[in-house]
């Protein structure tokens, strides 16, 4: 009875107990090792996309044709910095270094979301990015507010309202491009038809092929495999593009009665694992001009840093 009390309240029993409730685990909780290796590898990702996502639409500001336009992408621009820091807080509750993780960027250590190695070609090109680009993030992320792990769930909450408003916006932009010009409606349905197809790969490479998945779900970090959050978000937009009145590229697009949801054609698998090699059309510009924002805000960093050394002095000598 003793050894079976025992082994009841190890820390092992202790997380998995937890995890099969569906409660949260906590910072200060016992943690398997691959758990928080698993979490800090997809935390530290989701936080460098949001912040290697800036540059794409930040590069827009200035050329945004009106002022109302400028304030919106500067808006967004800010969200997603905000979304960084919410992630790379969450990652140091699991002790890693957040100098560390941007070393491990801006060194081709550690990977961001292959959406943005595309160039943005034209301004349709920004309402596209918030409808299909943000709209597959929302699909991706709405379930991890419900991971196991606590610090990442809570930051999901509100990643995933502003996401929201970023996809509306980007829908926006874009109806009324379609009600403008035939000019305007030929941007967008040229951005459509060139960020489609990324946009699926942005749920990762199919099931058979993710060695991650199973046990990220098992731990309950994801709830859904990429195939069933693809699914959920081709089901989502056919019905937008309907509204929106263009054509998404994929001929093998149809509804399934049988199934209750959309078949669609298989994305270019060679092409995701080309450019998360590093081989994409924006992967060396993205990552030298994060690396060179990095080292021009150095001097920002000491001075920060001088000046909480000598806040946290006078407090003592005061104590």
């Amino acid at each position: 009875m003793a050894s079976s009390a025992a082994e009841v309240t190890t820390p092992e029993r202790v997380f998995e107990e937890t995890i099969e409730r569906d409660q949260r685990i906590e910072p200060r909780d016992w943690m398997p090792e691959g758990y928080r290796k698993t979490l800090v590898r997809q935390v530290a990702q989701h936080a460098h996309s949001e912040i290697i996502g800036m540059q794409p639409e930040g590069a827009w500001i200035a050329r945004a044709p009106s002022l109302r336009r400028k304030a919106i992408l500067l808006a967004k621009v800010q969200d997603e910095a905000g979304h960084g820091l919410y992630l790379y807080s969450a990652a140091e509750t699991l002790g890693a270094d957040r100098a560390d993780l941007t070393a491990k960027l801006i060194s081709g250590r550690q990977k961001y979301s292959s959406i943005f190695n595309y160039p943005t070609l034209n301004f349709a090109d920004i309402g596209v990015i918030g409808w299909l680009v943000d709209g597959a993030a929302i699909c991706n992320q709405v379930p991890l507010c419900r991971s196991s792990y606590g610090p990442y769930a809570r930051a999901m909450v509100r990643i995933c309202k502003e996401e929201s408003f970023h996809q509306r916006q980007g829908y926006e932009l874009l109806l009324t491009m379609m009600r403008g010009t035939e000019a305007q409606r030929d941007m967008v349905r040229d951005a459509v038809d060139r960020w489609w197809w990324p946009s699926l790969m942005m749920f990762g490479p199919p099931d058979g092929d993710s060695p991650n998945t199973r046990q990220s779900m098992a731990w309950k970090v994801k709830r859904h495999t990429n195939d069933e959050l693809r699914q959920k978000f081709v089901d989502m937009t056919v019905p937008q593009a309907d509204a929106l009145g263009v054509s998404l590229p994929d001929p093998e697009l149809r509804w399934n009665a049988d199934r209750g949801a959309h078949d669609f054609g298989e994305p270019d698998w060679a092409e995701l694992k080309r450019v998360i090699s590093g081989d994409g059309a924006c992967n060396a510009e993205r990552v030298e001009r994060r690396r060179t924002a990095h080292e021009q805000g150095e001097w920002v960093r000491e001075a920060a840093a001088a000046h909480a050394a000598k806040r946290a002095a006078r407090q003592e000598a005061t104590a």
